[in-house]
């Protein structure tokens, strides 16, 4: 079994406490990818995984083996980096073969290996060449392809598409996914990137501040966020945010700030009665947001100022004023709006979130 147990894993740095109780299970065969903004501890838990970060308490266990003291060539892992770290002076093959070379692997058994994982990766015609003469998906292929021969229990990635422009990330991301699926090994995956922890993970781990704010499929994060931090950096654009009252007119629960005042649906009013004249937050994803039709009730609508246009081709990011608030509305691309012009937005009531004013949780 390749499976991955972190528990009750931390890391302090000078008294700085990077990595605060990481307790992880990672299934055999699964693509979990860690991300978060900078600094909250995804990469530093990945290298205590792989045995280049000493673990200031807690246990890793990589299959049934506890690894903590184990040094990275023991642990049967093998990582792919941000910046490749080929080299320079060795042709693709050499790199590819060089820790295979090193574990003192035939010359036979080694050329089969370097083989197999050219050709899943597309790059037989570059064996011979040398890193500079390759461009940087290349690099970024020869660089998982030195991990492919590996065979190992389980596949570490850090950040490795940062280096590449954005079309290349995308045709990469596409090739990460079906080489997880070909090969059916574990993988762990480092990015700050939500659209990648998205499009790649079976389940993805979000964190902040060196703390596991929620675990769980894309869809599950972006349905069902647990909290306002996950809520706004799962999705993009990013939720939109307003602080409301919660108050009682015309025998039903409003949400009510300046420039909005929106009836809550029964569904939602039953959560939010104990919070009966308190502030809470609202949350309204850009793409539940559309131009009001005269159809559309007073009661799930707001006014809204036009401040800026992105027209994307597929759609129209609007952002827009609504009273001392700034949002955004993912709107079709037949819209017709001007800077400055005064829209009418209507919201999916069914898709309001609300989160705790204090404790931050979703409600």
């Amino acid at each position: 079994m390749a499976r991955v147990i972190i528990r009750s894993l931390n890391k302090k740095f000078d008294g700085v406490h990077a990595v605060k109780d990481v307790n992880l299970e990672i299934h055999d065969k699964e693509f979990v990818v860690l991300v978060g903004p900078s600094g909250c501890g995804k990469t530093t838990t990945l290298r205590m995984v792989a045995g280049l970060e000493s673990i200031t308490s807690g246990e890793i266990l990589i299959g049934d083996r506890v690894v903590n003291e184990l040094p990275p060539m023991d642990r049967d892992i093998a990582m792919v980096f941000q910046n490749y770290a080929l080299y320079p002076h060795m042709s693709v093959y050499d790199n590819m073969a060089f820790g295979l070379k090193m574990r003192g692997f035939d010359r036979i058994e080694i050329a089969n290996r370097v083989q197999v994982a050219a050709e899943i990766l597309g790059i037989q015609e570059q064996l011979q060449r040398k890193p500079r003469q390759l461009s940087g998906g290349q690099r970024q292929r020869v660089a998982l392809g030195r991990a492919i021969v590996r065979h190992p229990q389980v596949f570490l990635f850090d950040e490795p598409l940062s280096n590449l422009d954005a079309k290349l990330r995308i045709q990469m991301r596409v090739e990460i996914k079906k080489i997880h699926v070909r090969l059916g090994t574990t993988a762990i995956y480092v990015t700050h990137d939500q659209v990648e922890a998205m499009t790649l993970g079976d389940r993805v781990v979000v964190m902040k501040d060196g703390v596991v704010q929620q675990v769980g499929e894309p869809l599950e994060l972006y349905n069902e966020p647990a909290n306002r931090f996950v809520a706004g950096f799962i999705g993009s654009p990013a939720m939109n945010f307003a602080t409301v009252e919660v108050a009682n007119a015309d025998g039903a629960l409003w949400a009510r700030h300046e420039g909005i005042r929106i009836k809550l649906p029964a569904r939602i009013a039953d959560r939010l009665r104990r919070y009966l004249g308190e502030k809470v937050t609202l949350g309204i994803r850009p793409e539940d947001l559309r131009v009001a039709s005269s159809s559309d009730t007073a009661d799930l609508s707001f006014d809204s100022v036009v401040e800026v246009i992105e027209k994307l081709g597929s759609e129209i990011l609007l952002d827009v004023k609504v009273g001392p608030n700034t949002m955004v509305a993912a709107v079709e691309p037949t819209v017709k709006a001007k800077i400055h012009d005064r829209l009418r937005l209507a919201l999916d009531p069914d898709r309001l979130y609300f989160f705790d004013g204090t404790s931050q949780a979703a409600i």
